[in-house]
């Protein structure tokens, strides 16, 4: 894509790198980003070269929410008509979050500098996180007087419990990357100048393991906290049942006997 877009995406080695790609204004998210990053979502989807996702910024931060400059050219309309324009908004978003749930292979967040706002309800729908050792986190949306959109009040207590959260989006302070980490928001924390090399690393690692698997186990674990222990175990049985017609068991089981690592082929 052109430099000027405000959302860059490429397929590398099987990993599809997902940058936010407006470094002047921290990342702020933005409708152009939006408009490009869902259709390439729902390729990347299908696409079965690609075996594992990775959020990043462009510049020294990840995101640092929503475009709040943007926001007060609608402050001058009536409060419907904000109401109107917001949900809209909202709504709009919406997809990204399902996709990125959904999507069959893992999604990694790799995060510089500064994460707020929808920033960090990206992170909280990803299925692992990285951190620089100078990341900070913030919720921040009681600070310009709104709750949290981007999923961020769904994610946030199954992640870090009900009281935490509750402390986390209430009182909006800023977190460092090792408190993060401590509180379960992100996986690990890295020196910052090692923050790209340990981000394609642990691509690596995910793009490498057998993808069936993966996938069903990301699924399993996103069901996790709405099933009944019933019907979980009946799932469990049905994607490990699953597993076993794939060739790439057949080389897990026979590598693991052999004493080898395993060379899985999405088979």
């Amino acid at each position: 894509m052109a430099e000027e877009s405000h959302f860059l995406g490429e397929v590398r080695d099987g990993v599809a790198w997902v940058t936010f790609n407006r470094p002047r204004v921290l990342n702020a998210y933005s409708v152009e980003m939006r408009d490009a990053l869902i259709p390439f979502l729902r390729r990347i989807e299908t696409d079965d070269s690609v075996r594992c996702v990775v959020l990043k910024g462009a510049g020294t931060h990840f995101m640092a929410g929503g475009d709040v400059k943007a926001f007060t050219q609608e402050m001058v309309k009536t409060p419907e008509e904000r109401r109107a324009i917001f949900e809209g908004l909202c709504h709009a978003m919406h997809p990204i979050i399902y996709l990125l749930r959904r999507l069959p292979k893992p999604v990694v967040s790799s995060v510089a500098g500064a994460c707020a706002g929808l920033g960090m309800s990206f992170v909280l729908a990803s299925d692992l996180a990285i951190a620089a050792d100078t990341a900070t986190f913030t919720m921040a949306y009681v600070k310009i007087g709104t709750t949290p959109d981007g999923g961020a009040s769904y994610f946030l207590p199954r992640t870090v419990g009900m009281k935490r959260a509750m402390e986390i989006a209430l009182l909006s302070d800023r977190l460092d990357a090792a408190t993060a980490e401590r509180l379960g928001l992100i996986n690990r924390v890295v020196p910052a100048d090692q923050l790209e090399s340990e981000t394609r690393n642990l691509a690596l690692r995910l793009s490498t393991a057998a993808t069936g698997a993966v996938a069903r186990t990301k699924a399993l674990l996103s069901a996790a906290l709405l099933n009944d222990l019933e019907t979980h175990l009946q799932q469990e049985a049905v994607s490990f049942a699953a597993c076993t017609t794939t060739q790439d068991m057949v080389e897990g089981v026979s590598a693991f006997m052999q004493k080898r690592a395993p060379t899985f082929n999405n088979r």
